[in-house]
This record gives C-alpha cells, sequence and structure tokens, in this order.
C-alpha cells in the first residue's frame, strides 16, 4: 500500500513566495507510485488549506481553496483533519516534508507541532531549527568550535531608544563597512552593507523591524560559496562540493538571489590552497555542533589568501530551479528524485536516531 506524504509549504515568513518555487520542485520529484502526496498551503496570513496540484501552486489558485487543513497534535492519530462546508474528515499521514522557508518553518515552530504529533518529518528538529534560524546564537555555537567567523556585534532592538550609544557599541568593535542584519530573518531581508555612520543608523533601523535581536558585522571580502550536508543520527554526515555564488548585485541580497538574472551559481569552482576541503569539514562539524539532522547548507567565504570564514547555516535550503543545495547533490551524482528520496527515507529514521 501507498503511504501519504504531506508536504507543506508557503508560510507566514518573508521567504512565502521561494517556499511556493521550492515545493514545485520537491513535489513534483516525489515517487508517485510510492506516496499518496497532499499538499498543504499556508496563506501569508496563516491561514492552511489543501491544494489540489502542483499547477494551483504555479498559478496561484491555491490560497482561494476552500478545504481547510490542519495538523492534528494527538501523537495517537498522526493525521492531517480536513473541513469544507462544516463537513470534516483525518487523512493519516506516515511523513511530512515542510518545505517552508524562515519564520514559522525553519525556526523550530512546525518542528515542535510534529514532534507533538509523532509524525516522522524531513530536515533539522527544534533545537537545530532553532539556533540555526537565529544569526546571534549560531554564532555563539560556532565561536565555541574555534571555526572562524565575521567578527560581530549584537544589538537589541530596545537598545535603537538610545542611538548614539547603539552606533558607538558597534564602531568600538568594528571598522566601515559593516553588514547589519536581523538575527531572525532568512533570504537576506532586513540586510543592509553600511559604510558610514549615517548608513549604519537606517540599516539598524530596518533590520529592527524584522526582528528585535540585529546583528552587525565586519566585511568579509572573498568568494561567496556554499556546502550542503546530508544525514545525523545513525547516518553519517556527508559533506558536497562546494558551489560559488556570482551575485548580480554588491551583495548577495534577496533581490540578487531570485529576481536578477545576472546572478549564477558555480559548481566545484577552483578555490585557493585547501579551502574546499576545509569548506567541506567546517560544513560537517557546523551541522554537527547545532545538533543538524537531515540537510542543511553552510555558507563561507573564502578570502583571496585562501582563509576560510564561516557566514551562516540554512536548515531547510532552497529546492528553487536556482538553488545551490539540490545542484551540489546533483553535480556528485545524486539527482533531485534521489535526493528527494533520500530525505524522506531518513525522515522515517527520526524516532530511531540512537
Amino acid at each position: 500500500m501507498k503511504q501519504t506524504i504531506a508536504v507543506i509549504f508557503g508560510g507566514q515568513s518573508s521567504e512565502h513566495e521561494v517556499s511556493c518555487m521550492s515545493v514545485v520542485n520537491v513535489a513534483s520529484q516525489i515517487d508517485r507510485e510510492k506516496y499518496d502526496v497532499l499538499l498543504i498551503g499556508i496563506t501569508q496570513e496563516g491561514h492552511w488549506v489543501k491544494t489540489d496540484s502542483i499547477e494551483s501552486i504555479q498559478d496561484g489558485s491555491w490560497r482561494q481553496s476552500g478545504v481547510g487543513a490542519a495538523i492534528s497534535p494527538d501523537a495517537t492519530e498522526q493525521c492531517v483533519i480536513l473541513w469544507e462546508n462544516g463537513q470534516a474528515e483525518k487523512r493519516h499521514v506516515d511523513v511530512v516534508f515542510p518545505v517552508l522557508h524562515g519564520l514559522y518553518g525553519e525556526d523550530g515552530t512546525i518542528q515542535g507541532l510534529l514532534e507533538l504529533a509523532r509524525i516522522p518529518y524531513v530536515g533539522c528538529g527544534v533545537l537545530a531549527s532553532a539556533v540555526s534560524m537565529d544569526k546571534l546564537y549560531t554564532k555563539i555555537i560556532v565561536d565555541d568550535l574555534g571555526i572562524r567567523q565575521a567578527e560581530y556585534v549584537p544589538v537589541r532592538r530596545e537598545e535603537l531608544k538610545d542611538m548614539a550609544a547603539a552606533v558607538a557599541k558597534v564602531e568600538a568593535k568594528l571598522a566601515y563597512p559593516v553588514f547589519v542584519k536581523p538575527s531572525n530573518a532568512g533570504s537576506s531581508k532586513g540586510v543592509n552593507k553600511a559604510e558610514n555612520r549615517e548608513e549604519l543608523e537606517a540599516a539598524l533601523l530596518e533590520a529592527g523591524r524584522h526582528d528585535r535581536k540585529i546583528l552587525v558585522e565586519e566585511t568579509i571580502v572573498g568568494h561567496e560559496v556554499e556546502c550542503a550536508v546530508f544525514g545525523g543520527g545513525k547516518t553519517p554526515v556527508k559533506a558536497s562540493g562546494v558551489g560559488e555564488i556570482l551575485a548580480a548585485a554588491e551583495f548577495y541580497d534577496f533581490e540578487a538571489k531570485y529576481y536578477n538574472p545576472e546572478s549564477r551559481t558555480v559548481v566545484n569552482p577552483p578555490l585557493p590552497g585547501n579551502a574546499a576541503e576545509k569548506i567541506r569539514q567546517d560544513a560537517v562539524e557546523i551541522f554537527q555542533a547545532v545538533d543538524g539532522y537531515g540537510l542543511s547548507r553552510v555558507d563561507f567565504f573564502v578570502k583571496e589568501d585562501g582563509e576560510v570564514v564561516f557566514n551562516e547555516i540554512n536548515t531547510m535550503p532552497g529546492f528553487t530551479a536556482i538553488s545551490m543545495y539540490p545542484m551540489l547533490w546533483e553535480a556528485a551524482g545524486m539527482d533531485k528524485k534521489a535526493l528527494v528520496q533520500a530525505l524522506i527515507d531518513h525522515a522515517f529514521a527520526r524516532y530511531d536516531r540512537g
């Protein structure tokens, strides 16, 4: 008999549209001879609906679905509740693939719901998702590993009430230019480069609109590269090759990532020294340090002298047509269909992780 996989997408984060692009690639690669696929979309307002088809995701009509959906937290049921016109039904679910990026999807929230429901799911658990989504706490963990990363200054939103003091705090440790980021936003939303005090003040205010914790970092000049990892639990963690980002903009912001056709990626580019192997080793070490499970993409800079500098980790990386995670595994000999199946298989092992 076929098993049922619920594929959840959309969400309330600033990466809603990216999720809608990613899910098309994930859902289209699921083996329909093995699985009945239940597509569940979450609108930006937070409304959950059953979605009829991949085509409805592509044209946006899924948001008008009249069938509500919710995952039951009851661990004895392991089901999705569907309702329409006052009539409800329970649909058993064997596994969930949460193709959700950013807040309320990649930060441990939906992972906690699935843990309560005792439904196997693809990807990192509550702890790994939460600390990896929060750039500040990722920094704190990586500090303990001794892995080189950009120098940083944390700023709380409430500190912006005394902007002069907040700016002085940053300037006491970092030289311009600096990058200013919300600690808990994804896909470079709210990220700005500040060349001087005036730009720093504006960037702090913008980042503060996205999160109450703000990260100000030194500027690292070098190649922007990414590494894909897979595994965890009883499955050994392995790293892919390295991919380089050639951004069309000054830095790889949201627009450059998804809407500028001049941005492109290169798999296994030439890098100085032993940088490529260092990236692979560091990616695995960081993934294990945050208690990663399933998949992550780990991002670095490589300076001209070959020094490797950690940037961030993404626990549910994009699966769009231009996303690096599936591209890197494809270059390593695992096509998208095999990758999606491997992730689903690994999800079933989630409650046997000893």
